[in-house]
């Protein structure tokens, strides 16, 4: 299935690109936030029936395609241990060199658990700056504490 989504999600790019679309533009029509909408059209979520009939509407999918967006994926896009993209290895850098530091101040601060990336929001903007635009992400999720049993 997850080749039947990762080949969906580069014909909705194409069909993103002639339709000169936005992933905000892609994400109001779809109802849902860009980011949310962005996974989900690349195969990492799984759409409710109602919103893979807009997405096949919007980018003239047929009903086969429509079942691929509503199918649950197979999480985990990225192959091999360490990612080459130069963008997407800068997220590995960052967990390389922080992820102790964040392990560290969320135990502290809510105790033995997890941050959920299922229960989960992230948001995306531009920072307009003079030495050079920012990138602000602010990702937020339900802590999760580990049971006791």
């Amino acid at each position: 299935m997850n080749d039947e989504k990762t080949a969906l999600g580069q014909k909705i790019l194409r069909i993103k690109r002639q339709l000169r679309l936005s992933w905000d533009d892609i994400g109001r029509a779809l109802g849902h936030s860009p980011v949310w909408s962005c996974a989900a059209c690349l195969g990492q979520m799984s759409m409710t029936p109602e919103t893979a009939e807009k997405a096949a509407s919007l980018f003239d999918l047929d009903a086969a395609e429509q079942a691929v967006l509503e199918a649950i994926p197979y999480r985990g896009s990225l192959p091999g241990a360490v990612p080459t993209d130069p963008l997407i290895y800068r997220f590995y850098e960052l967990i390389q060199v922080y992820g102790t530091t964040w392990k560290e101040l969320i135990h502290e601060e809510f105790g033995d658990g997890i941050m959920s990336a299922i229960d989960f929001d992230m948001t995306l903007e531009r920072q307009p700056d003079q030495k050079g635009d920012r990138v602000k992400i602010t990702m937020s999720g339900k802590f999760l504490p580990y049971k006791r049993y």
